[in-house]
């Protein structure tokens, strides 16, 4: 659910659930409760008959082209309610959750592709199919134009006026060239480095990942490190789910193993596959972005300096001992010497 607030004018938003895609079951709302208690319903997808099975709807048509779909509205409250019937253009959350743009922000995309009746009574323990019309423009661009529909009730708490809102998906998809891309923004690979000369440290990628083609994907990224001029490689995969056309999302990775030896070189495969009916199991080409840094392995060559350190000291002490042992050697042969004269 997404609850926000703002002050005096104050409009708080209720959405319960959009159809998510692990949510295989309709959503339901409830909004405080009223003398004959709370009020819940349900809205999903239908035919004129009623409730069709679907989580959402998805449509993929042609430019200029109009079609009639249908979505079932269902009080299960115990005293009729009037709903307030919407579209709106769709976005996922920060968190990977499909949402549509609230009731004061204007839609500029698939949102207003959708005609909806603005509200419908519905009694108690009642269900009622309501049509909505998609209307296509001439020269909408090919590709995906997410959008949600859903049904609301307004209610007020104090100066705060609440509105609470149920529905799901409406993924429209306008026919034409499918160009599925990714693109990896504002890369860094930083190394974390281990202050012990026998432990590797580790290498913390972050990038924004995009999706910059024109219809939602499925996306999943792969880092690997290669160092001591790719000698050494490391690699270390991140899922990062769907994405909606010009959608982005943070990832963040760690690459561990790394000794970081001069040249760091950091490399990031990203690869979609385009989601939707049209497009399932459809694969488009990976893209790749690197960035090399150049890192002074300092705990290394500490314990370098120090074995020269101790080499060059070791051999001086060698040495010293061997002109000591040469001059003892001389003084004794003199003293030899001088005895066997002495004697004579």
């Amino acid at each position: 659910m997404i609850l926000s607030r703002s002050a005096r004018t104050a409009v708080m938003v209720l959405t319960a659930v959009l159809a998510a895609p692990l949510v295989p079951t309709p959503a339901v709302a409830d909004p405080s409760p009223s003398p004959a208690g709370k009020l819940t319903w349900t809205v999903q997808p239908a035919t004129e008959r009623g409730p069709d099975g679907r989580r959402w709807v998805e449509r993929t048509l042609d430019p200029g082209q109009v079609v009639t779909e249908h979505m079932a509205v269902r009080n299960l409250g115990k005293i009729p309610a009037v709903f307030v019937l919407s579209a709106a253009d769709g976005y996922l959350t920060d968190k990977g959750r499909f949402n549509m743009l609230p009731a004061d922000q204007p839609s500029k995309d698939g949102g207003t592709w959708i005609a909806v009746q603005p509200q419908i009574t519905v009694g108690a323990n009642e269900t009622k199919v309501v049509p909505f019309t998609i209307t296509v423009p001439r020269d909408a661009a090919p590709g995906d134009h997410p959008a949600g529909i859903a049904a609301s009730v307004l209610s007020s708490n104090g100066t705060v006026q609440v509105e609470s809102r149920v529905g799901f998906r409406v993924m429209l998809r306008a026919s034409g060239s499918v160009q599925a891309a990714l693109a990896a923004r504002g890369l860094t690979a930083r190394y974390e480095r281990s202050w012990n000369p026998l432990r590797p440290g580790a290498v913390h990628v972050t990038y924004t990942l995009v999706n910059t083609g024109n219809v939602r994907v499925d996306a999943r990224a792969g880092a690997s490190v290669a160092e001591l001029f790719g000698a050494h490689r490391r690699d270390a995969g991140v899922e990062t789910g769907e994405l909606l056309p010009g959608g982005g999302r943070e990832a963040d990775t760690r690459i561990g193993g790394v000794w970081g030896l001069v040249r760091v070189r950091t490399t990031v495969v990203l690869t979609p596959s385009v989601l939707g009916d049209a497009g399932a199991g459809t694969r488009a080409s990976p893209a790749t972005a690197e960035v090399t840094a150049w890192i002074v392995p300092w705990p290394q060559l500490f314990v370098l300096v120090v074995l020269v350190a101790l080499f060059f000291v070791q051999r001086t002490l060698r040495r010293t001992r061997r002109r000591r042992l040469t001059r003892l050697l001389d003084e004794a042969r003199r003293e030899g010497r001088a005895s066997a004269l002495a004697a004579k």
